[in-house]
């Protein structure tokens, strides 16, 4: 088969790459470019969107030419604000927290890029990248299923999450059924540079507040009962759950766990106020089932590094649900995604809307 494998210069997918055309198949390097030479990055660190995404490029064209393969580079500059900036403004500006890795998947790397690159004659059967989950096709419903990568530690099911069935009838994760150790062996046995090049673990290279542009004066820190605490220079600098730099005193540690962006407020409270018992998930993605009506027990996690937590899924229409934990969770978030699975296969995701007390 002809397939694309979504090149981004790091490890797992030059092994993507490697692995498919062991397999025979024709493959197509793609990267797709988002970074605007606009910002002005102070810090500079490996990210996605930062100005190292050049020799990221030049990475992966070089090991395209190893490879002989074709490779394209697709300009998404401006969707990708559009699409996935904009969205992180305006998130922040409702004191949410975005989670653009999850955003820029469903709406960048496995929609527009691959839409781009056809309407510009690239011609591919199936599209292909590194990340560690598994997709399999459910005979008896005939739905694509996304699952959890053998490799607990890597998996990166959560920021698939939001993949339609269309996406995923036409994706392969060739790292799902590997762990990452064994993807660097290969990687050292194939003599590939990228398997000592720094894996990008952040967003953005610079400040996130370079990208805000939000400018709403300062505001009081009060605690749960309104009781001035201090005073801050912008909700949007924090986030449910942070303690760092808070500038607060107290005889015990205090964590934001509120953000009231309305009253331009910041909510401080003990580690105990962090924990909740439930949520509401909005914009609700059915992946393992069409539909479901009752509820049921699952498990859920509430962030990439959340380890699933059992749960009692509530139904409330076709795109909502409420999640009851088992036991308490601390620091839900609204604006990040929640994940249901059953056991290893994932069977929804949305946008956590807000925190359901009991």
């Amino acid at each position: 088969m002809k397939i694309a494998v979504g090149l981004s210069g790091g490890v797992d997918s030059s092994v993507t790459a490697h692995l498919l055309q062991k397999e025979g198949h024709e493959v197509i390097g793609l990267t797709m470019k988002i970074w605007d030479d606009s910002y002005d990055v102070n810090v500079k660190r490996s990210a996605c969107f930062g100005p190292d995404e050049a020799e990221d490029i030049e990475d992966a064209r070089a090991l395209s030419k190893e490879l002989g393969i074709p490779y394209h580079v697709v300009d998404l500059s401006k969707e990708y604000s559009s699409q996935v900036l904009d969205y992180f403004r305006d998130e922040y500006k409702q004191g949410r927290t975005p989670n653009p890795c999850v955003r820029c998947n469903h709406q960048m790397k496995f929609h527009l890029m691959l839409e781009k690159a056809r309407e510009s004659g690239v011609q591919f059967d199936l599209f292909a990248t590194g990340h560690y989950a598994r997709v399999e096709q459910d005979t008896a419903s005939g739905r694509y299923l996304l699952k959890r990568g053998l490799d607990d530690k890597k998996d990166q099911s959560y920021f698939l999450a939001l993949l339609t069935q269309d996406q995923l009838s036409g994706v392969r994760f060739p790292l799902g059924a590997f762990r990452k150790e064994e993807i660097k062996a290969m990687a050292r046995e194939l003599g590939l540079k990228a398997v000592e090049k720094k894996e990008s673990q952040d967003f953005y290279a610079g400040d996130y507040e370079d990208l805000l542009d939000i400018d709403v004066g300062t505001g009081q820190i009060i605690n749960s009962r309104g009781e001035v605490m201090g005073e801050h220079e912008g909700y949007f600098h924090y986030t449910i759950g942070q303690r760092r730099g808070l500038g607060v005193a107290y005889s015990e540690p205090l964590y934001v766990v509120d953000i009231l962006p309305k009253t331009n407020q910041v909510v401080v409270g003990t580690d105990a106020e962090l924990l909740k018992g439930g949520l509401k998930v909005v914009s609700l993605n059915m992946i393992g089932m069409a539909s479901f009506s009752e509820p049921f027990r699952a498990q859920a996690k509430i962030r990439y590094r959340h380890n699933p937590a059992p749960c009692m899924v509530i139904p409330q229409d076709e795109r909502s649900c409420i999640l009851r934990f088992d036991k308490e969770q601390r620091a839900i978030t609204p604006g990040q995604y929640a994940v249901v699975y059953q056991d290893d296969l994932v069977l929804a995701g949305g946008v956590i809307d807000a925190v359901v007390e009991d």
